[in-house]
């Protein structure tokens, strides 16, 4: 709850943001991922969280919901959204060649009664 509390208290969404992204990253450290570099800025879009899974390199979407009003928090990863994270990761590996393989994943977080339900998508899509 204490984190879901810190989202709450955050006066834009900016700052919401934020927050539900310190948590998310918590929860995927917690699952066992090893956070490489996070808010990776590319001139195609940022990507929330690079991170390793044993051999497998990980570009994370971090979506939050604070109610269900606009939908689940999955369902915030449209199309367009999807291309433009395809084109920063490209931007990514040309200037941090791997050689294993990638994924794209995304992590939703819905609020529930005592503070956020995490649902993680692997290989959400594909491009």
């Amino acid at each position: 709850m204490k984190a879901f509390d810190e989202f709450q208290r955050q006066s834009h969404s900016r700052g919401r943001g934020r927050s539900a992204e310190e948590a998310g990253v918590a929860w995927l450290e917690h699952q066992g991922f090893r956070i490489l570099e996070r808010n990776v800025s590319t001139p195609a879009g940022e990507i929330d969280a690079v991170a390793l899974e044993h051999d497998t390199l990980c570009f994370v979407e971090i979506k939050a919901r604070a109610s269900a009003a606009c939908g689940p928090a999955i369902a915030a990863v449209p199309a367009r959204k999807r291309r433009r994270l395809g084109r920063a990761a490209a931007l990514f590996l040309a200037a941090r060649p791997f050689e294993g393989p990638c994924r794209f994943d995304v992590l939703a977080m819905d609020r529930e009664d005592d503070g956020w339900r995490f649902t993680l998508l692997r290989n959400a899509f594909e491009l």
